[in-house]
């Protein structure tokens, strides 16, 4: 580790909070109907649809609205996927994938998980890229931030029967928020060399005088949602780690930008939308806090280097850039790792699985803790509510208080929806895990045995059931059996979760909301914070170390003896 690489880190992360600090107080606006410069392109979407954006609804109707949505999204992709080979602006004459294939990359995309069973430039042709994915890049990341929003006006006010329209939350944020800092980002994107164009694959003669095809294609627009939607899924099978996604580190730099902006804004808006920045404010903050520990434990773990590669005669100091683009250096390829497992973004610019295996277990644990360090679009503010309920719950059995968050109080249904929503991500994780390491059909497309092995596959239901959509390497997906229940697990990640969440809201929205007095726990302070943070630790930690230990910390202690399996 170097101070040049910290410096790195640290003016990321710093222009991050800095710029999210403005377009929270600008996502709160967009929540509460005061920006609508749109107006005259906004209406006619509700007059097509004939929705009325004034009428609030309640949590059942908010709910079914966006699983309304979200089914459409899904048929319409998985249309557009079937239909490629006979729908224009497919250059390179692609086929339509197999019907277990294009299940899985519609459902990947309406999730917000971007999960890739194949490579992007050798399999989808322009349309699918941007009328099918990117389409689904906004949208998807719009479900998310309407969630959020609906549950921070459950706590912002008492008495509340509805909480909102989704299809006007649904239509803001993508025309307001998402659409106007997309086009920005792939501009800058465009200027630094990622591809926007029509113009089909390029076939150049190498030295060598070999034949080389050269992908291109609408790149920049699309990396640009795929990051500030905290989507992940690159229009290149290399994702960040090609040069037409990451050419340079100001590039990479950028995309980190985009993928934790928007979290931290949303965890900010929350304070502004219930009154008490002070309270947004202690979520930012947790969130940060992961986010700088888990860059550390990666950073030091790669530079650390591995002792198979000291031993081979390998510099030391060079540490393990096995896997690494040396244009990008090792401290941001930390950054990145940390910061799109914890965002719930999946896009990758280095391959996890040529990680040490502390640099490997780091991301998929920010994974298993919930997605909510800073989390995905909307999903990253929702899941730490979550865990602030268990928290207060837990601060009022250590008092002998009734817990109360932002003056409402939690009760049993609200314990018993929260820890509904928290189960969801063991239960599905570790249990496709178990049955697929089994099957002999699913173990044979581990390119690992040992505890390699069983990591591949082990993060494969993470990224899927958290919604991340990183591949850990290793594991050939495109099969029936891992295409089929990566996506039920992906279905499970999002609505089994969004659900129960949905129903706490209406019933904290319901409940009258009390003045604070003498005995009630603050949730504002440094107190709260660590509170809330070692409960996401602890419930992480119980349900997921098992499954670590024998997978990437039985891998470390082999590879500190200078052995392998």
């Amino acid at each position: 580790m170097t101070l040049f690489g910290w410096a790195q880190i640290a003016l990321v992360l710093g222009v991050i909070l800095l710029s999210a600090i403005p377009l929270a107080r600008y996502i709160d606006a967009v929540a509460a109907g005061r920006v609508r410069f749109l107006a005259a392109i906004e209406r006619p979407f509700y007059r097509l649809a004939r929705i009325d954006p004034d009428r609030s609804q309640g949590w059942q109707a908010y709910a079914v609205s966006m699983l309304a949505a979200n089914a459409a999204g899904f048929v319409i992709l998985y249309a557009i996927l079937r239909l490629q080979g006979v729908l224009p602006l497919n250059p390179q004459g692609f086929d339509a994938p197999s019907p277990w294939l294009a299940f899985n990359t519609a459902v990947s995309f309406v999730t917000n998980t971007n999960w890739q069973s194949y490579g992007g430039e050798s399999t989808m042709s322009y349309l699918s890229q941007m009328a099918g994915l990117a389409v689904q890049n906004f949208l998807s990341a719009s479900s998310g931030v309407a969630l959020a929003l609906a549950l921070s006006r459950a706590f912002a006010a008492g008495g509340l029967d509805a909480l909102g329209n989704f299809w006007a939350d649904f239509v803001r944020i993508t025309l307001y928020v998402l659409l106007p800092l997309a086009l920005a980002l792939g501009a800058v994107f465009a200027v630094l060399g990622l591809p926007q164009t029509f113009a089909p694959y390029v076939e150049a003669t190498t030295l060598e005088g070999a034949s080389q095809t050269i992908p291109l294609g609408p790149v920049a627009l699309q990396v640009a949602i795929k990051h500030l939607g905290t989507n992940g899924g690159g229009f290149f099978g290399a994702n960040s780690a090609h040069p037409f996604e990451g050419p340079l580190a100001l590039a990479t730099a950028l995309q980190i930008w985009g993928q934790q902006v928007i979290p931290f804004a949303m965890a900010l808006a929350f304070g502004h939308i219930v009154g008490d920045p002070r309270q947004g404010r202690v979520l930012a903050g947790v969130m940060l806090a992961y986010t700088v520990v888990g860059t550390l434990l990666i950073y030091w773990a790669e530079a650390s280097g591995n002792p198979l590669h000291i031993a081979a005669g390998i510099d030391p100091a060079l540490g393990n850039m096995e896997g690494k683009e040396v244009r990008f250096g090792m401290a941001l390829a930390a950054l990145f790792a940390a910061t799109t497992t914890g965002v719930a973004c999946g896009a990758v610019n280095g391959m996890l699985d040529s990680f040490t295996p502390i640099g490997g277990l780091v991301p998929m644990f920010l994974i298993q803790l919930g997605e909510l360090l800073p989390g995905g679009a909307g999903s990253g503010l929702y899941g730490m509510l979550v865990f602030a309920l268990l928290a207060v719950f837990i601060a009022g059995l250590m008092v002998g208080r009734t817990p109360e968050y932002l003056g409402k109080k939690v009760q049993a249904r609200e314990l018993k929806l929260a820890m509904l929503a928290v189960l969801v991500l063991p239960a599905s994780i570790l249990g496709f895990a178990a049955i697929s390491l089994v099957l002999p059909f699913a173990v044979s497309s581990l390119q690992d045995a040992g505890p390699h092995g069983l990591s591949e596959m082990l993060y494969a239901y993470s990224s899927a059931t958290g919604n991340n959509g990183s591949a850990f390497g290793g594991l050939g997906a495109d099969t029936p059996w891992l295409n089929t229940t990566l996506g039920i697990a992906m279905l499970l990640g999002r609505y089994a979760y969004v659900v129960p969440v949905m129903a706490i809201a209406g019933s904290i929205g319901a409940k009258v909301k009390a003045p604070a007095s003498v005995g009630t726990f603050p949730t504002h302070g440094p107190l709260f914070a660590g509170l809330l943070a070692g409960v996401i630790l602890i419930v992480g930690g119980l349900s997921f170390l098992p499954a670590l230990a024998l997978g990437p910390l039985a891998e470390h202690v082999v590879m500190a003896a200078g052995r392998t399996f």
